[in-house]
């Protein structure tokens, strides 16, 4: 009887042990809400020195990244998906006429706006995208339809117009993309201008954001008009995934702006990716690498990008580019423009 009492208080023993060995196990388990979040977004690069824009325009182009990282901060600080923060954010910079995306968009040799934008999910690895749509307010929601109602990844032309139509995207008469600013500059275009020389503050036109929420899930999306004058349906790198676009589990999300041929040759938005999956880099490291691989073949531009941990990366080879970021541990936004320019707080 002895040695069945002493076997079964061993027993006893270990069965009290079990939960408490469960527990501190359990307790090397980060919970969802320490996981801080953080979001970063780009309004475009290009030729910005330092007072190139009077100061009424870069209070406006500020105030208005500002706005973006509220629209994106408010989602991801109410416990929302970086998916839905990122969304929000390219929305709201779509809508800014500032910004060549949506309203505002440049306009294309024959004088009409075609815009492509794309998102994606870093946890499913799940993306959807459209180029050269027409009448779609915000084109970044029809991206995410795309990924989320059909079977495909990238849709264009008429065919994404008939698809936005189908899944009662909000729809706008072409000419709500016009503004007279862009109108002078397609003029200007037809007259055989350079049309660098145009826009010189705004040369490489594209929106977008990155974002990491609560959860630890990482999401990238770009919108943009493309270049003033551009020809035979063009399409750039914001709508390729992985060349201007892309997200990839807990490892990166990026989203690029500049010359599109040159990042989509780079696949550059997936190369910065592996770097920090394949080479164990920093963010920011391959973000500096990623943008010299592009000036090595002659393309100039910038990105955004973030890791799993909410550290945030810029990089670009011109003369500035209008970025901004936010987290939980600095929620106010803070914005810039010249590539001289450090963005403050934590």
């Amino acid at each position: 009887m002895r040695g069945i009492g002493q076997f079964f208080a061993v027993m006893l023993m270990a069965a009290a042990a079990f939960p408490l060995a469960a527990g501190a196990e359990d307790a090397k388990v980060k919970p969802a809400s320490a996981q801080r979040w953080s979001i970063a977004i780009h309004g475009g690069a290009g030729v910005i020195p330092r007072g190139s824009l009077t100061p009424a325009e870069e209070s406006a182009y500020r105030q208005g990244l500002s706005d973006a990282l509220a629209a994106g901060s408010a989602v991801l600080k109410a416990g929302g998906t970086s998916l839905d923060a990122v969304e929000a954010a390219v929305k709201m910079l779509e809508n800014n006429p500032l910004f060549n995306a949506g309203k505002g968009a440049v306009f294309d040799a024959e004088g009409k706006n075609q815009l492509d934008a794309a998102i994606m999910d870093g946890t499913t690895l799940r993306a959807g995208a459209v180029a050269g749509v027409s009448a779609t307010k915000n084109p970044i929601m029809l991206a995410r339809a795309v990924m989320e109602h059909s079977p495909h990844v990238l849709l264009s032309g008429s065919g994404a117009d008939q698809f936005a139509r189908e899944q009662h995207i909000e729809q706008v008469d072409p000419s709500y993309f016009r503004t007279e600013k862009r109108w002078q500059q397609y003029l200007e275009w037809k007259k055989g201008r350079n049309s660098a020389s145009l826009d010189p503050t705004h040369r490489f036109g594209t929106v977008g954001a990155v974002a990491v929420d609560v959860n630890g899930h990482l999401a990238a999306a770009t919108s943009t008009g493309g270049t003033t004058g551009k020809r035979w349906g063009r399409i750039g790198d914001s709508p390729l995934i992985g060349a201007g676009t892309y997200a990839y589990h807990n490892d990166c999300a990026v989203s690029a702006t500049g010359t599109g041929e040159y990042f989509i040759r780079e696949s550059a938005a997936r190369q910065l990716c592996d770097r920090v999956r394949w080479r164990n880099q920093s963010v920011a490291d391959a973000a500096k690498d990623t943008i010299a691989s592009i000036g090595a073949i002659g393309g100039d531009g910038g990105l955004i990008a973030i890791d799993g941990k909410g550290e945030v990366a810029f990089a670009m080879n011109t003369e500035g580019m209008y970025r901004g970021r936010a987290s939980a541990a600095d929620e106010t936004p803070r914005v810039a423009i010249y590539a001289d320019e450090v963005i403050a707080g934590r």
